[in-house]
């Protein structure tokens, strides 16, 4: 199973359009170009979502066989992580059967999301056998509430304890959707109360707005991964309008390098 990366562009998202950036990509063609100058700046994944010809989200399978193909041919060092995301189009059993379609090395899945059909038994089946097909499922978690709740699967053998990967998505709930780093603290707290066969898993955080890059900042400090782009951010630290993904990219491995030398 492919461990999950200290760095990883999400550079179109769901919502998004070239209406809010025109730099931000929509065509596999724009995505794989996009991934390619991400992936010189130091992105080490693309977390993909594919689009319709009216820039759309879409859950498609066909779509992303194209794009991982593309992205195996032109960036075979970037590994290309496929989303699930319903925003309230798609159901649990539509996410799963994506999946299987496509068989990617990654994916990410909204806890939340995959328990909408109420359904335990379902994700159970989805959850192992992604195991056991090798595929890496990072689990979006939007609160500390949500990371119990993921703590509770575990220990019911619902959710496979072995390589876990999660995804901590900070400000979903804020004010205009702008985080700030101490929305990081409950996770991490909760996280230490839970027991070692969650706080050894992977984890990673993605932050809304323009305190992005000092929230991934504090994540990268503590030993966690980051997820930067355009799905959640498009703006520098300083204020500025970046000009496209790899000027986020750039900015957040810098802090890496930073901590490096430290």
């Amino acid at each position: 199973m492919i461990k999950l990366p200290t760095l990883m562009v999400a550079p179109n998202g769901a919502r998004r359009t070239t209406a809010d950036h025109p730099a931000l990509p929509v065509t596999i063609p724009q995505i794989v170009e996009c991934a390619k100058a991400c992936h010189a700046a130091g992105a080490g994944a693309l977390h993909a979502h594919v689009r319709d010809e009216d820039q759309r989200h879409i859950l498609d399978a066909g779509l992303y066989r194209e794009l991982i193909a593309e992205m195996t041919l032109q960036v075979p060092d970037m590994v290309v992580q496929i989303t699930t995301e319903a925003v309230g189009r798609y159901s649990p059993a539509e996410q799963r059967a994506l999946v299987r379609e496509v068989m990617p090395a990654m994916v990410s899945v909204a806890l939340v999301e995959m328990l909408a059909d109420d359904d335990p038994g379902e994700a159970r089946k989805f959850y192992h056998w992604s195991r056991e097909a090798d595929i890496a499922v990072q689990h979006i978690l939007y609160s500390p509430a949500e990371l119990v709740r993921f703590a509770r699967m575990v220990e019911e053998e619902i959710v496979p304890a072995d390589g876990l990967q999660m995804l901590f998505v900070l400000g979903r709930h804020a004010t205009d959707q702008q985080s700030d780093p101490a929305d990081l603290t409950p996770f991490l707290d909760t996280l230490a109360d839970l027991g070692r066969s969650i706080s050894s898993g992977q984890w990673a955080v993605c932050a809304f707005g323009r305190s992005e890059t000092a929230c991934l900042g504090r994540a990268l400090k503590v030993g966690g991964a980051a997820r930067v782009g355009f799905e959640n951010n498009l703006h520098n630290a300083d204020g500025s309008l970046a000009r496209d993904n790899a000027e986020r990219v750039a900015e957040v491995k810098a802090l890496i390098a930073d901590q490096d030398r430290d």
